[in-house]
């Protein structure tokens, strides 16, 4: 970890890597703006995987008094990551055959003729315990009309997987055995609040000559504001839409694991701990003796003993870590690898085939129904993620390494 502290800075900026050479322009440029922001406290963090985004880094963390910004939390609220093991030894399914390919093969293409993937949805309304409590709650939301429409819509995609960088994964750990690891947040509903606010923010901002600059893309909210108040139900909204968004489809997925493999087999399939965590999201904690609102934009919350889930990239390495409470980091670590090339980038520079020939020589199993866009999210696009383990020494322990076996993507 390193120090910023210059000319450009307010208050400094704490990185977890070795020098500032290893920081891209523009997001070393959004750190220099973050640190200016007056209601900082104590100073800015990024992660070991941080790269830039939209007005804040994605691997990114601040702890603000009394103060929100919707761009510094993300578009995608609440996303995170969703894991389970299993008792089921790969050794045991490897070869088995079923009328679909191989067992990994028949889950995989159980999961995507099951759950949504990429802009579809369910046909019918799904359950959604967060959406029925909200509709109970709606004194928190009537005031915000424009965006009443997400709560109904919202029972159309809870247990839906989404595009982009989300994924369902089949792994197995070092001893062999099979888990599961889901990517996925707040899906529609995420962005819808986060420009809605953001333009609040904006409108706000710039009736109070606000000094911070509105090229800057940091627009802000006091919490004891009406709009504060507002930004925040909403954001919890989306956090606990997420939550269960992506606890549906573990749901739905261990029902086919067990279906697949307790058919083919005579083994009996058992499911471990769950570990349901978010990586976009801000909290009111208390860091150094104050009550602050913690922003982690693709960074996850790891306090002493707890346990979380770090993703690398489709046909590459995870990791189930336990925290260390890192003080310095306000108890976060990296949210994954971390990207290498923006999706155009990437786009350029790898072919659909050499990604394609990639995931056949690991024996990976890819369920997509597009392949054109595959180099968008291939593991050469990230960095390595065993380096950013080794950046994040100090903030976690790896408790659990996963090679991907099988992936199912948007």
């Amino acid at each position: 970890m390193f120090v910023l502290h210059n000319e450009k800075t307010r208050f400094p900026v704490k990185v977890w890597l070795e020098s500032k050479e290893q920081l891209e322009e523009n997001c070393l440029e959004q750190a220099y703006h973050l640190s200016q922001l007056p209601f900082i406290h104590k100073w800015v963090c990024l992660m070991p995987d941080t790269h830039a985004g939209k007005g804040m880094p994605i691997g990114g963390v601040i702890a603000l008094k009394d103060t929100v910004i919707p761009n510094a939390v993300g578009v995608d609220i609440g996303c995170g990551m969703d894991f389970i093991p299993t008792n089921i030894h790969m050794d045991a399914i490897q070869e088995i055959q079923t009328g679909n390919g191989t067992v990994i093969q028949a889950i995989i293409g159980n999961i995507m003729r099951t759950i949504p993937l990429n802009t579809e949805r369910y046909k019918m309304p799904q359950r959604s315990k967060t959406l029925d409590r909200a509709k109970e709650e709606m004194e928190k939301y009537e005031k915000n009309t424009d965006l009443l429409p997400l709560i109904e819509d919202g029972y159309f995609q809870v247990g839906s997987l989404g595009g982009g960088n989300h994924f369902i994964e089949l792994q197995k750990d070092t001893e062999g055995y099979l888990c599961i690891m889901i990517h996925s947040g707040s899906r529609h509903m995420g962005k819808a609040i986060c420009d809605y606010f953001h333009e609040t923010a904006r409108e706000l901002n710039r009736n109070w000559h606000s000094e911070v600059k509105d090229e800057y893309r940091l627009a802000f909210l006091p919490v004891q504001s009406r709009e504060g108040r507002q930004y925040i139900s909403w954001m919890n909204l989306a956090m606990d839409y997420a939550f269960e968004n992506r606890a549906r489809m573990l749901e739905k997925v261990c029902e086919i694991v067990t279906e697949v493999i307790e058919r083919h087999t005579d083994l009996k399939v058992e499911f471990g701990e769950e570990i349901n965590c978010h990586h976009n999201y801000a909290a009111l904690e208390n860091h150094y003796d104050a009550n602050v609102w913690v922003h982690r934009k693709g960074a996850t919350r790891v306090r002493e003993g707890e346990l979380a889930v770090i993703p690398g990239a489709m046909g590459s390495y995870s990791y189930v870590v336990e925290g260390k409470g890192n003080k310095e980091s306000f108890c976060s670590s990296s949210h994954g690898a971390g990207r290498n090339y923006s999706r155009t980038g990437a786009m350029q520079a790898f072919s659909v085939e050499q990604v394609m020939v990639d995931l056949k020589e690991q024996g990976i199993v890819l369920g997509k129904r597009k392949k054109n866009d595959v180099p968008e999210e291939c593991r050469f696009a990230y960095k390595d993620i065993d380096e950013v383990m080794a950046q994040q020494s100090e903030l976690v322990t790896p408790i659990r390494k996963l090679q991907t076996v099988g992936v199912v993507k948007g």
